[in-house]
C-alpha cells in the first residue's frame, strides 16, 4: 500500500513538472511547441485557452501534491513512531543508558600505580586550607 502512494506521489510530481513546463512565457503559447498555431490545435491549446486550461490543471496537480504531501507524513509518523524525538535525541539517550550499564572500576588495575587527583593521599583524609583572618566574610 505504501510503495503504491509512493508511486502515486511520483506520478503526481511528474505531471506537476511537465504541465509547468508546458506553460506558455511571455508572447508565445503551446500551440508554438506543436507547430505553430493553426488549426484545431490553435483551438484547443491556442490563444486564452492554453493558458486557462493550464492553469487550472497546475493548480488541481499542485493541491493533489500538498495533500499526498501531508498524507505521507501522517503515514510515516504512524509507521514509525510519533516523530517527537529526533535521531539525535534517541542516541544521546543510548549512549547515556549504556554509561550508566558499563560499571567504572574505583580502584586501578593491579600493578597500575594511581595517578595524581584520585583523592589518594598518605597519611589520612585531606584537609581544605584555612582562610587568612580577614577573608572570612568576603
Amino acid at each position: 500500500m505504501y510503495a503504491f502512494l509512493i508511486l502515486i506521489h511520483i506520478l503526481i510530481s511528474l505531471a506537476l513538472i511537465l504541465v509547468v513546463l508546458l506553460q506558455s512565457g511571455k508572447g508565445t503559447g503551446l500551440a508554438g511547441a506543436f507547430g505553430g498555431g493553426g488549426g484545431a490545435m490553435g483551438a484547443v491549446f491556442g490563444g486564452r485557452g492554453a493558458a486557462t486550461f493550464l492553469s487550472k490543471l497546475t493548480t488541481i496537480l499542485a493541491i493533489a501534491f500538498f495533500i499526498s504531501c501531508l498524507g505521507h507524513s501522517l503515514l510515516a509518523s504512524r509507521r514509525y513512531g510519533s516523530g517527537s524525538e529526533s535521531v539525535i535525541q534517541k542516541e544521546a539517550q543510548r549512549q547515556a543508558q549504556q554509561r550508566m550499564e558499563t560499571p567504572v572500576p574505583l580502584v586501578p588495575p593491579p600493578g597500575e600505580q594511581p595517578t595524581e587527583g584520585t583523592g589518594e593521599v598518605e597519611g589520612g583524609p585531606v584537609r581544605a586550607p584555612e582562610l587568612p583572618e580577614g577573608a572570612q566574610g568576603q
